[in-house]
């Protein structure tokens, strides 16, 4: 894998956007019976993806940040493929499988034929080499658990094509587990790496369609398509190579100049379209696709351990407090549905909390008086000589964070409350975004088509959103996990949604998609389960 460095294009596009911008020049697709005419898949090409934010650690258990997902993708396979409109588990590198009853153990049967991209063989011993750490980590390469894997215990290989997994408890999430994007296989030699390394995109071997041709970190990755490959979904229309001979990933954080990139032809693809950019991309002849992400919604999350949110009178009046369909009307478009429960409506488990959930200022102020809050001369609540002010940082992935949290900010002030809001890039995140007293609210999402993604959002063990101190919480999501019939564990899901509103520990704001905006010319456009781009099967005419 070569360490190139294709600054020519990086310079090409910021010049050629720039002067578009300046001179006001019309859109550059193609005729719309371009895309009518398209016809049969051609191959050959190279698509220009212009992503939002550079890709963090690629460690595949830690990578689920949405720019991770547009490269990793592309680099390696999974066991199952995750059919995005049926949610059905498909074989993929697997053929077949087989779960007991109380789903403690499953054994996968392999293609035969598969490789990495060094050459080895994608086997049973390379799989179990895989799961064995996404199951149970590394503490002497620093690897840790997979959020998607509960109670492993260990693998066994049956045979060259034949794993056998086995688990101490039942985990009924591990079939849907083994095809998002952190159970993707990668060589022998890549799982064997400590973190720092793994994080690495050069030390990322995958099985998938496309390998790394070069890199410029934090700036631009380009993707090569892999001629030999020949594994694909069976249920996929298309098989063999990819479509596409490169793919150019270019970083792009400013949305003015990927929406301008794209509607005056100099890029072919671009992910995260701000939704004041949607008609825009529109009017000019462009297609817009918001993905659903099936998962936790995007929303503030209250941290009990904090000093003036242990009060659940407090938390509760942030919650009655904070009107969801105003941030929509005022800051987004309908591919933001507002909130009406802790998960999407989408997500496995839904359960309607839109009456628990209803926007209610008078009730909130009633709650903070009777919690001894009062309102001081600047409005600003006090007690016992303290301001009701919570810290909160804006969330980098999170579309508008900082303008929603102002609009939240401004409808708490009215109730006295003072959000004190910091900058994503604040020297002290790391640190304090951790730290209840400092942090007291968190704004954030996570997409997964299962019914564990409400424990991988708020599980002590897990992301902890809440940096939760609930026994019974976590005991709740535990037993959602192990939950081997589906209809309980739907009904645990539910449980466990009631719990966290009555408890006040979420106030949902919208359902977060990730939207794209696709010039005419691009056909076969593709995303997971979740919203991830898949551009196997992409090509343009």
């Amino acid at each position: 894998m070569s360490s190139s460095t294709p600054r020519p294009v990086l310079a090409s596009l910021a010049v050629a956007v720039a002067a578009c911008l300046l001179s006001a020049c019309g859109g550059g697709a193609p005729a719309a019976g371009a895309a009518a005419a398209a016809g049969k898949p051609v191959y050959g090409g190279t698509l220009t993806y212009l992503e939002h934010q550079a890709p963090t650690c690629l460690y595949l258990p830690a990578a689920g940040f949405y720019p991770n997902g547009g490269v990793l993708n592309q680099l390696t396979d999974k066991l199952t493929w995750q059919n995005p409109e049926t949610l059905e588990i498909e074989p993929w590198i697997a053929t077949s499988w087989e779960v007991n009853k109380d789903a403690t153990q499953y054994t996968f049967h392999l293609r035969d034929g598969v490789t990495f991209s060094d050459g080895t063989p994608l086997d049973a011993d390379a799989v179990a080499a895989n799961f064995d750490v996404y199951g149970k980590g590394d503490p002497a390469l620093k690897l840790p658990v997979a959020e998607f894997v509960n109670n492993y215990e260990r693998s066994e290989v049956l045979d060259k094509k034949t794993v056998r997994f086995h688990f101490g408890k039942p985990s009924p999430g591990f079939l849907q587990g083994t095809s998002v994007i952190g159970a993707g296989l990668v060589s022998k030699k890549t799982i064997s790496l400590p973190y720092e390394e793994q994080c690495q995109l050069k030390n990322v071997v995958g099985s998938g369609p496309f390998t790394l041709a070069g890199q410029v970190v934090d700036k631009e990755i380009d993707l090569a398509a892999r001629k030999d490959y020949d594994w694909a979904p069976k249920s996929s229309a298309h098989q063999g190579r990819a479509y596409l001979d490169q793919i150019k990933i270019i970083v792009t954080p400013e949305d003015n100049v990927r929406v301008g990139a794209l509607t005056s032809g100099q890029a072919d693809y671009v992910r995260y379209v701000q939704a004041y950019d949607e008609q825009t991309v529109k009017d000019a002849g462009f297609t817009i696709r918001a993905e659903p992400t099936r998962g936790v919604n995007n929303g503030l999350y209250l941290r009990p351990a904090n000093s003036i949110l242990r009060d659940i009178k407090v938390r509760r009046a942030l919650q009655k407090g904070t009107n969801a369909k105003e941030v929509v009307d005022t800051l987004f478009t309908p591919s933001y549905p507002v909130a009406t429960s802790v998960l999407s409506h989408l997500a496995q488990g839904y359960v309607d909390l839109s009456k628990e959930l209803a926007y209610d200022p008078e009730a909130a102020a009633k709650l903070l008086d009777e919690a001894g809050w009062a309102k001081g001369a600047d409005g600003v609540r006090e007690k016992d000589g303290r301001k009701l002010q919570l810290g909160v940082f804006v969330s980098g992935p999170q579309p508008l964070s900082k303008q929603t949290l102002e609009l939240v900010g401004q409808q708490w002030a009215k109730l006295g409350v003072k959000l004190e809001i910091r900058p994503a890039d604040a020297g002290t995140q790391a640190v304090d975004i951790k730290n209840a007293e400092k942090t007291a609210v968190a704004h954030s999402m996570v997409g997964r088509a299962d019914q564990d993604v409400i424990k991988s959002h708020f599980h002590t063990k897990n992301r902890d959103v809440i940096l939760s101190n609930d026994k019974t919480l976590d005991r709740l999501l535990e037993e959602e996990s192990a939950l081997a019939d589906v209809a309980k564990r739907n009904a645990k899901v539910a449980e466990i949604q009631r719990y966290v509103v009555d408890q006040a520990y979420a106030i949902p704001l919208f359902e977060e998609p990730q939207v794209y905006g696709v010039a005419p010319n691009v056909h076969g456009v593709a995303f997971e389960a979740v919203a991830r781009p898949s551009f196997y099967s992409v090509w343009k005419s």
